[in-house]
């Protein structure tokens, strides 16, 4: 196994479109939301295992899911849970891990990638980050894997590359935003444009240069505090100064501005789980579309339902077409799929009218 390899799971989000079953307190990545036996979180990182040594992962999350963490991936340490106390979207939190990096091993090539996604071909996926990781041990460049576009999806970023790329791995021309319905059939017509899945690979010094470049505040909050990495005074450090940092992506941050940036239309399927109809698409269905996880059910005149509950309740429905049915302790919910992308707001509004323990 290469020790320059290093990987930076992204674990902090809260997965609010799978309420109820995904709640603040324990969100998705730390359920087992196919049926598999494992986590979202579990699979993810036994997939970077493969590849990347144990003690080169670094799981980046909030402070409030530390345990839940240390829980479910027994074969990491504590310094390799990075603990943001404040929610300041991508870039911080991936400049302060790739500091990090960069002290522990200025050598290092590191791969980011959300904790949450299902990927089925795991030898693709490990095939596809290497090559990356070589481009960026040769050239000061930032990789991307792009996924090929199944549909005019207007829920995903999308990445547009240049057309005339002669090799495998294509230079980026921009990244474009979430499209309406006809941009996004426009962008599969043209033909050059990817799902941006938000896996991103670089040297680390590439990383931190390109921040001191572009991000200078950002780099000069965090650079005060490199005599304290990977040490005793790291969280004292972190506590007092993580909460400065400017909130920002990493794709506002650096890859808008960066001329370097080289895509890999991936050879892998790829799922973002991101909804219930999402996972709905990649779970085995019965006859009649209906797909379930966990429970046992008795169905009549009941089509296209997306079911889960807990292991070994018995559902019973009559007469129900296209429907979520997620039945979780305390909250039974019962909701169209055509209306999925709803569940965020009403997830609020239960917490608004019941209390924050619901969400």
């Amino acid at each position: 196994m290469n020790n320059n390899y290093y990987a930076v799971l992204m674990a902090g989000g809260v997965g609010s479109r799978f309420w109820p079953v995904s709640t603040t307190n324990n969100p998705k990545q730390f359920h087992d939301m196919l049926g598999t036996g494992d986590t979202l979180i579990q699979k993810t990182f036994s997939r970077l295992n493969r590849f990347i040594p144990t003690e080169n992962i670094l799981i980046l999350t909030n402070e409030r899911y530390n345990d839940l963490v240390l829980e479910q991936l027994p074969k990491v340490k504590q310094e390799q849970v990075v603990l943001e106390p404040a929610m300041r979207n991508t870039a911080p939190c991936i400049l302060y891990a790739a500091m990090k990096i960069q002290k522990m091993n200025p050598n290092a090539v590191m791969i980011v990638a959300p904790s949450d996604h299902w990927i089925e071909d795991e030898q693709a996926f490990e095939n596809d980050v290497k090559a990356c990781f070589d481009k960026c041990e040769k050239e000061e460049v930032l990789c991307t894997l792009g996924i090929q576009p199944s549909y005019p999806n207007t829920g995903f970023g999308y990445i547009e590359y240049e057309k005339e790329a002669p090799s495998e791995i294509k230079k980026v021309a921009q990244f474009r935003e979430k499209p309406n319905l006809e941009t996004a059939k426009d962008f599969l017509a043209q033909g050059n444009f990817l799902w941006n899945a938000g896996i991103f690979m670089w040297g680390v010094n590439t990383i931190v240069n390109a921040f001191k470049e572009y991000q200078v505040e950002q780099f000069k909050l965090f650079e005060n505090g490199l005599s304290c990495y990977n040490t005793a005074e790291e969280q004292d450090f972190i506590a007092e100064n993580y909460p400065k940092a400017e909130n920002i992506s990493i794709d506002y941050a650096i890859l808008e501005n960066s001329k370097a940036i080289y895509t890999l239309p991936a050879t892998f399927d790829w799922n973002d789980l991101g909804t219930w109809g999402a996972l709905y698409e990649k779970l085995d269905k019965d006859q009649n579309q209906n797909a379930v996880v966990n429970g046992q059910t008795l169905l009549e005149d009941a089509k296209g339902n997306m079911i889960r509950t807990n292991k070994g309740k018995i559902v019973v429905i009559d007469g129900l077409e296209d429907y979520i049915i997620v039945d979780k302790d305390d909250v039974l919910l019962i909701y169209p799929k055509s209306k999925e992308q709803d569940i965020k707001k009403i997830r609020g509004q239960v917490q608004d009218k019941f209390g924050d323990q619901y969400a």
